[in-house]
């Protein structure tokens, strides 16, 4: 997985702290954009999730998708990295 990971998330997303924490704990590096602090991030955000303010929404490669609800197994695959650390 050498991929640059971005991460669009919000201070009080629980959703984004557990995504977070998942790719940390596998030592996977990400960056993370605040789309409370950035207007471009949060209309891409709803642009790639169809007019919804979803986070986190990711970004791999060029391709998006939201993991809300978290959901370690949609993170594993759409990462390609293992479940268990």
């Amino acid at each position: 997985m050498a991929s640059e990971i971005t991460i669009y998330t919000t201070f009080w997303c629980g959703d984004c702290r557990r995504t977070k924490s998942f790719l940390k704990e596998r030592g996977i590096p990400f960056r993370e954009v605040d789309i409370e602090k950035s207007p471009e991030a949060e209309e891409l955000v709803l642009r790639v999730n169809d007019g919804r303010r979803v986070v986190p929404t990711l970004e791999v490669d060029g391709r998006y998708f939201a993991n809300s609800p978290f959901d370690p197994y949609k993170l594993s695959e759409e990462l390609k990295i293992p479940l268990n650390s």
